[in-house]
């Protein structure tokens, strides 16, 4: 198995080279006329920032985020640098992915939807009650942004620009990443209930989704990328969370529930994508296998040909056994940044993340179908 965990890393790696000598737009071509980005931390550019119920700790705007952009300051993204909806947004001709609704003036909301609007936030999920924690946000004030909030936002903006929308939402790109933690949370529960229902919660995500991904249908969106939750159960804080759970890690030394839970999710999300593709005239979609990509990175040795050298520690490391206790000012930072999987308790590395991207956009069956990114700008 590790053998051959080693010799997908290498092929991907080779992959990666071709990526770095130009794959993608051409320069000065957009592959799409506009991109949408909707989830969570993984590809929240800084709403969260600008959304006064939240607290400190589901904000990304202090010292050490944002240490590898170009500006080398803090921007609200979750990561040393740039994240996926970057990576995917530079693949298909943009600077950088979108920029954060949140940072919009209201005069400038309407023109901005022609290059696009990134309306993720951090901590949010597929339910409106994830991320509703005492240490995320205030209960006083209006806080993360669920992915309802989301899609609201953004179909009354359809509205605004009224019928001339058309074109531009039915050919744009929208970019989804969203379901990780409501794994996280479910998970992590320390007193669930002894009669709850694995497949009943998996399914309500689902669906969820499923009416998530209509409304942007019935707004015009007939692209969809999507990025399945990966091995949740792998990123430091719930490597920490499996230690205070009774036989908690499992053969990758990872939380084996969360991981669990992530490996029954995917399918049941590809299933559903096959069957709305049928059902909805038009829809045309894309969908990552992250558990599968994961699997291959923590399997011991799938790592090597990536340069992935740390698996289970952040690189921007806080106290306790993983690196987990907060990413802020005092931390310890990583030099060697590119070695790192993990930013922090949650997220990739800039490098970590680009692996991911060029699979979505560039991969030929294994990991992304029916199609990868690049095909689906095309159609």
């Amino acid at each position: 198995m590790a053998g051959r965990g080693g010799a997908l890393a290498l092929v991907a790696l080779c992959m990666l080279e071709v990526a770095l000598r130009g794959t993608g737009a051409a320069a000065g071509e957009r592959l799409v006329p506009a991109m949408f980005v909707f989830g969570d931390s993984t590809v929240d550019v800084g709403n969260n920032n600008l959304l006064p119920g939240c607290k400190p700790e589901c904000r990304a705007n202090y010292p050490r985020y944002g240490v590898d952009y170009p500006s080398h300051a803090p921007t609200g993204r979750f990561s040393n640098g740039f994240n996926l909806a970057d990576q995917i947004a530079q693949f298909l001709g943009f600077n950088e992915s979108p920029p954060a609704f949140r940072s919009l003036p209201a005069e400038g909301i309407v023109p901005q939807m022609k290059g696009g609007i990134n309306f993720a936030s951090g901590g949010s999920g597929l339910q409106n009650q994830t991320g509703w924690l005492p240490l995320l946000c205030s209960a006083e004030e209006s806080t993360l942004y669920s992915m309802a909030d989301q899609l609201e936002e953004f179909t009354s903006v359809v509205k605004m620009m009224g019928d001339s929308s058309y074109d531009l939402i039915s050919t744009s790109l929208f970019f989804l990443s969203a379901g990780s933690n409501d794994l996280f949370e479910y998970a992590d529960d320390k007193s669930p209930d002894p009669h709850r229902d694995d497949t009943a919660f998996l399914k309500c995500l689902v669906d969820s989704y499923k009416t998530y991904l209509q409304e942007l249908y019935a707004a015009g969106a007939r692209k969809f990328s999507i990025v399945s939750p990966s091995l949740v159960g792998c990123c430091p804080s719930q490597r920490a969370a499996a230690l205070t759970h009774h036989n908690g890690l499992d053969e990758l030394h990872c939380f084996g529930a969360a991981n669990n839970l992530s490996r029954q999710l995917y399918p049941l999300l590809a299933s559903t994508l096959q069957g709305l593709s049928r059902d909805l005239d038009g829809m045309h979609y894309s969908i990552s296998d992250s558990t599968g990509m994961a699997e291959t990175v923590f399997t011991p040795g799938g790592a090597i040909g990536y340069n992935l050298t740390v698996l289970d520690t952040a690189c921007c490391a806080g106290s306790g056994q993983f690196g987990t206790g907060g990413c802020n000012a005092s931390a310890v930072l990583c030099p060697n940044r590119a070695n790192f999987v993990f930013w922090d308790g949650f997220h990739p590395t800039e490098y970590a993340s680009s692996l991911a991207a060029f699979v979505l956009f560039n991969g030929g069956g294994k990991f992304v179908g029916p199609i990868n990114v690049e095909q689906l700008a095309a159609l």
